[in-house]
């Protein structure tokens, strides 16, 4: 019996996924022919957005097949935003409701509601990171040049020994103070841009820069200073263009939601000369916070005092930072391509429009990335409903789902599971953030990847547990086959991967600020490294990997193919992966591809028309010379 409907079927939806506004949507339903519909006799689709009433279009009886009623109906829509959609039909006085069950097909009269974004037919986004590879770094603890840094504040812990553990006790009333640094520096960045290229990285993102009194930096002091431990000014403008020479652009980590207390513009702890808001309520930065009970009680962010929030739609901040000569003026004009902003779900929306148009006004090749946890098609925080994805906001996200799919799956998890979660995320998303998505396995927010594949859990360990627990050698090896399987699910599934510094060496680190230790110089994992140059050459050698479209082709309990296509393109690259700790032979014949095509191997083991043998832990990647859409057969 065929499926009465499927939104990942061309068959029965087309064009696949998010549509431009003012683009043709067709839609079709399968129904059994022993369904007598009652007059009229016609199903029809019920499409709406939140909060507006639903359009009802009748569908038409299209095509007779042997067992079924094909209906059809076609939607053009007007308005950007999230549409939600059913059908429903009638039978014998009883009305029928075929909505979405099994993430992507249909049930009856049970179920959640298909989702279609609408996008704005004029979003385009940054071409120079399609198909690139990003590189995470968090400044302290890259690499410390030779260089003198000057004007460093005297209250800094130095510390002398790089491989030492980052402090993390509290002090007597519970706060840790973060106030040890490494050396890390811009100076140290710029002297690794060889080894950077050498692994093919071609953007770097870098945790916050700003003078900060705390070494993770989101307590900004002076947006518009770099911190003096990373360097100068200068010295992130003589970074920007070095990097250039390498083909490798810099975007910043953007922190407006909240300042630091120790700041110029809260200046609690009268740090700086001038007036903070803390000091006068004729400070000139006074109206970027709220106080219930002036000065000491305000609005700080999750409760952290350290931290006190501002109000992003107060026009003197909004200007501050967005204005004509603001802040992401200043930055984008010492050479840098965009930024990645912190907690993006607490920036409004009049905040985001003002900072994408301030942004865009540079070009439309720099780039904004947001940080959202949860599907940014149609997340919803404090009470509404965000329009990050529609055009007029960000670019991208971080891809949070795909990485945890990723590491569900690696350890075990159902392949259908895996597939279903990437997929939702490629069918709700707009094509072009789909092409930018930041891929991470780890960032300075998580675990590192390693020791969530190799190793014992850390929820509900202590600091303490956390400080001193090591891979053995076996859990060691276990997180490193893992950790290559994750990498190819991150590098060859759409979007841009993203390396955590270190995960490429062997690095290993629980939670906050375990995970922040410094690149261990000379102690490097030297076979993780080649691993990474392998996954980057393969990237970089085929083009269906800035833009191609998704489709997944095989499952068994340890092998999963997907395929990257153009439908305009006589080409495919399909990736088989094997999860487990066995050699794997697949039948070429089990492989949903036409026999006709010629088949070329890329990277692995695999012998045309017989049988593909991939190694335990393993991967291949092989070259279809085929028209893609019509050769790459569906599930």
């Amino acid at each position: 019996m065929k499926k009465i409907f499927d939104s990942w079927n061309l068959k029965y939806k087309k064009p696949f996924g998010a549509v431009k506004k003012g683009e043709e949507c067709e839609f079709r339903i399968r129904l059994p022919k022993n369904i007598v519909l009652d007059y009229p006799p016609v199903p029809v689709l019920v499409i709406f957005r939140t909060g507006f009433k639903e359009t009802f279009l009748s569908m038409n009886l299209e095509a007779e097949e042997e067992n079924c009623n094909v209906y059809q109906t076609t939607y053009t829509p007007k308005h950007e935003g999230v549409h939600y959609y059913y059908f429903s039909y009638k039978n014998n006085g009883t009305r029928n409701y075929i909505k979405r069950s099994a993430c992507h097909e249909s049930s009856v009269n049970s179920g959640e509601l298909f989702q279609l974004t609408v996008y704005d037919e004029a979003y385009e986004t940054p071409d120079f990171l399609k198909g690139g590879i990003m590189y995470q770094i968090f400044p302290d603890r890259f690499y410390k040049s030779a260089a003198v840094h000057e004007n460093v504040p005297e209250d800094r812990v130095i510390r002398e020994n790089w491989e030492d553990t980052p402090f993390y006790r509290p002090d007597e009333k519970g706060h840790v103070w973060n106030n040890d640094y490494f050396g890390g520096d811009l100076q140290g960045i710029k002297e690794k841009l060889p080894y950077l290229q050498s692994i093919g990285v071609t953007c770097i993102y870098l945790n916050p820069i700003f003078e900060s009194h705390e070494n993770h930096r989101y307590n900004t002091a002076n947006y518009r200073k770099v911190d003096p431990l990373l360097g100068t000014n200068e010295d992130f403008k003589i970074l920007c263009s070095e990097a250039k020479k390498y083909g490798i652009s810099i975007i910043l980590d953007g922190v407006f939601s909240h300042t630091g207390a120790d700041s110029i513009y809260f200046n609690k702890f009268n740090r700086y000369d001038s007036k903070g808001a803390y000091n006068s309520q004729d400070s000139e930065f006074f109206p970027w916070y709220t106080f219930s009970e002036y000065p000491d009680k305000y609005e700080a962010w999750w409760g952290i005092d350290t931290l006190p929030n501002v109000n992003e739609n107060n026009k003197e901040y909004t200007d501050y930072i967005c204005g004509d000569g603001g802040v992401l003026d200043y930055w984008i004009e010492q050479g840098a391509a965009g930024y990645r902003l912190d907690v993006a779900d607490e920036l409004p929306d009049e905040f985001l429009d003002n900072l994408n148009k301030c942004v865009k006004k540079h070009g439309k090749e720099k780039i904004i990335i947001g940080e959202v946890w949860e599907d940014a098609s149609n997340k919803e925080s404090y009470g509404v409903k965000r329009r990050y994805l529609l055009g007029h906001q960000l670019d991208s996200v971080m891809n949070y789902p795909f990485r945890t799919a990723i590491m569900n799956y690696i350890l075990g998890g159902s392949p259908y599971d895996f597939r279903n979660s990437i997929m939702t995320i490629v069918e709700n998303y707009p094509k072009p953030s789909v092409d930018v998505l930041m891929n991470s396995i780890s960032t300075h927010d998580i675990e590192r990847a390693i020791n969530i594949l190799g190793g014992e859990s850390c929820d509900g360990k202590s600091k303490d547990w956390m400080c001193n627990r090591w891979l053995t050698n076996e859990e060691y090896e276990l997180g490193r086959n893992r950790m290559k399987c994750a990498m190819v699910l991150q590098y060859f599934l759409p979007g841009v991967p993203c390396i955590y510094y270190g995960d490429e060496a062997g690095q290993q680190g629980y939670k906050d600020p375990f995970n922040r230790r410094c690149y261990p110089w000379g102690k490097e994992d030297k076979e993780l490294i080649e691993f990474t140059k392998l996954l980057a050459s393969i990237r970089k050698g085929s083009e269906l990997f800035v833009d191609g479209t998704l489709k997944f082709l095989y499952f068994d309990d340890n092998v999963i193919a997907f395929s990257r296509t153009r439908s305009y393109c006589k080409k495919a690259v399909i990736i088989f992966l094997n999860r487990s700790p066995y050699e794997q032979i697949l039948d070429s014949s089990k492989i949903n591809i036409d026999g006709s095509n010629k088949l070329s191997v890329i990277y692995g083991n695999f012998c045309e028309k017989e049988r593909l043998i991939l190694s335990p832990y393993g991967f291949a990647v092989i070259k279809v010379e085929a028209p893609a859409e019509e050769n790459i057969k569906d599930d």
